[in-house]
């Protein structure tokens, strides 16, 4: 299983959109370039002579998520003078030995937007589950602070809450090694929040990423001061670099096929597919069981595959978090 981002978009390719009988051609880097140098040194051992010609002005090349475009090429010193960060790219620093690709059909910078937008897009259908240990307070009880406000803001709705201090009566707590359920009501409060904490200074919670909300639990049945573990939805962290890990961004093991399912889908529409991926995807789809009709288009059987992958992961969660009880917007 992948464990970043960029581990996922390497899956993408090799699973789907890179089948080994096609693959682009590439060289390497021979030594790191800034983010302004307009000459970038190439390894012409790993080239035919036509492929390095391809390199002359008008070419696009790939490094990393970064796009260039050739305006010369210099066959006696392996050199290629490039136009830096073009087609919505940014220009960036690469060092020697990154992979150059000529003329990538499907840029990893598309590839991984790709990527971000299926993640985002698994909300509602899926979600993230996230466990925090909360102190009760006095009335409300703010989830994160004004110096560490943390993803709060991602929390969608509590699934559930328990506590080894449960308030059975007044005045009276026992403590146990028993787990029980308390109630929990979360409060939607606006973006930035101002409140006085117990020393009675005044102090600003907001978040200028994510969902533009701030959270706070109100709870019933147990005593201020106590301890409560609440159990939460939550909505996916938006990735913002190949190196986020996917428990960073809430991703479980087997909503990555989902994922790939829905990028291979989306690279693919509306493009001739060449024969050798569409056989490859077709072998990929078969080895999951899941054969593809000669007379379906791939990018349909991704999607049908796609749709299957989401209601199998659905299930799992409503088997594994049941949908809890509310009452006056009191969660039981």
């Amino acid at each position: 299983m992948s464990a970043t981002i960029g581990n996922l978009v390497d899956r993408v390719y090799r699973e789907y959109l890179e089948p080994m009988d096609d693959l682009q051609s590439y060289t390497l880097l021979t030594s790191g370039i800034s983010d302004s140098a307009t000459e970038v040194s190439f390894n012409n051992n790993l080239l035919t002579q036509e492929e390095e010609d391809v390199m002359d002005a008008g070419t696009v090349i790939q490094i990393n998520q970064e796009l260039m475009l050739c305006s010369g090429l210099d066959t006696i010193n392996n050199n290629v003078t490039v136009v830096r960060g073009v087609r919505g790219t940014t220009a960036t620093a690469h060092t020697a030995g990154d992979t150059i690709t000529i003329a990538p059909p499907f840029p990893r910078k598309n590839v991984f937007d790709a990527v971000c937008d299926q993640i985002k897009n698994l909300y509602p259908t899926l979600f993230a589950v996230d466990t925090q240990t909360v102190v009760v307070g006095n009335g409300y009880t703010l989830l994160g602070s004004y110096d560490a406000p943390a993803d709060y803001n991602y929390l969608i709705a509590p699934i559930k809450a328990i506590s080894q201090y449960t308030d059975f009566s007044s005045n009276s707590d026992t403590t146990d090694v028993i787990f029980r359920g308390v109630a929990v009501e979360m409060i939607d409060l606006p973006n930035s929040f101002t409140y006085t904490d117990d020393t009675g200074t005044e102090r600003t919670i907001g978040y200028t990423t994510g969902p533009n909300v701030v959270h706070a639990l109100q709870f019933a049945g147990i005593a201020s001061g106590h301890t409560a573990i609440v159990t939460f939805k939550k909505k996916f962290k938006d990735p913002t670099a190949e190196s986020n890990t996917l428990v960073s961004i809430g991703l479980e093991d087997e909503y990555e096929p989902i994922i790939m399912a829905g990028v291979a889908a989306h690279m693919l529409s509306g493009r001739d597919i060449p024969s050798a991926t569409t056989d490859y995807i077709t072998d990929q789809l078969a080895t999951q069981n899941f054969p593809v009709d000669s007379s379906t288009r791939v990018r349909n059987s991704l999607l049908a595959y796609q749709r299957a992958l989401i209601q199998q992961a659905r299930k799992d969660l409503r088997a594994r978090y049941p949908e809890p009880v509310s009452i006056n917007n009191i969660v039981y």
